[in-house]
């Protein structure tokens, strides 16, 4: 009998805590964004499920860019590191041989901004844009990687409606920030390739890009896998969007549901697709709604402790 009344109490106290919220999910996902040419900075919006997000600071920039040739802050991509702080890179200009990166402990304050030249050893290269950055748990190091056209290579894809723009995917890795590995070719499908992102699925890493292709047009996204961070990766997919030019894929996983956001940039507007497989998907942009004339970025889970901090750094007022 006693054993009955026990389980009874117990029942009544965890029924209490789940329905005043103290075992809910605590997982905020944030979107990190640019707008226009990216000359204002850094935007910052926020989801609790994932397809409704709200802007931070009444949609206004919240770090203004500081590096590169045209201070620009185009397609801003965070990430938590293995040391616990967020470390961010993005397109500094359209043409420049290198990135831009900060870092901040608690995405309010960020360190001084670095110019990263990663592209100074190739006389020919005309630019590094979308570049992003993804951890190693098993190196204990990170990988950055974006995408850039040095003149006279992948001749066989170049297109002259491309304004010459024929780009691979290069990458570097580093420990600490500090020091960086010598830049390396990281994929080349064939095909002239842009906004590479970089996700681990089990015990394989999954290569989400956009093939650039003009003639015939492609411009969609498309899907390559590998055992390994550096590769090699697979040959890509088959296109995972529809009939629209789609670009700037981010993406975040709610259980066995993958949900990629993306640029339909011809439309103006923002799309969202989502699978459960990763082989059918189905299109979900009516179920989405995103600040007005947000562009590429990148989603990260927070907590709702650090949404705290950032609603009161920048909505308090």
């Amino acid at each position: 009998m006693k054993k009955v009344i026990c389980l009874s109490i117990l029942a009544t106290f965890f029924c209490v805590l789940f329905s005043s919220g103290q075992f809910k999910n605590d997982t905020i996902y944030l979107f990190s964004y640019f707008k226009n040419n990216g000359e204002d900075g850094l935007h910052l919006a926020y989801s609790e499920d994932g397809f409704h997000w709200k802007a931070l600071h009444k949609d206004s920039s919240v770090l203004k860019p500081a590096v590169g040739n045209e201070k620009l802050m185009r397609d801003p991509c965070i990430i938590r590191g293995g040391d616990k702080k967020f470390h961010m890179v993005w397109t500094a200009s359209w043409k420049d041989k290198g990135i831009g990166y900060a870092s901040s402990s608690d995405l309010v304050h960020w360190s001084e901004q670095e110019f990263l030249p990663v592209m100074k050893q190739e006389e020919g290269s005309r630019n590094c844009w979308a570049p992003e950055i993804t951890y190693d748990t098993k190196k204990r190091n990170y990988m950055i990687y974006w995408s850039t056209t040095i003149t006279g290579k992948f001749t066989e894809t170049a297109s002259e409606k491309e304004s010459g723009y024929n780009h691979r995917i290069y990458y570097t890795t580093t420990p600490d920030f500090k020091s960086y590995s010598p830049t390396k070719l990281l994929y080349d499908p064939g095909f002239n390739v842009i906004d590479a992102t970089i996700v681990k699925d089990s015990d394989r890493y999954l290569m989400f890009m956009k093939d650039e292709t003009r003639e015939p047009p492609q411009k969609n996204l498309k899907i390559a896998s590998g055992k390994n961070l550096a590769g090699p990766y697979s040959a890509a997919g088959k296109p995972i969007t529809s009939d629209y030019w789609a670009e700037g894929p981010t993406l975040l996983k709610k259980g066995s549901q993958w949900i990629i956001y993306f640029d339909k940039y011809t439309l103006h507007r923002y799309g969202a697709i989502s699978s459960g497989d990763l082989e059918n998907w189905k299109d979900i942009s009516d179920e989405i709604d995103l600040p007005k004339g947000i562009r590429h970025g990148t989603i990260l889970e927070i907590t709702k402790a650090e949404l705290s901090i950032l609603q009161k750094s920048f909505d308090s007022n």
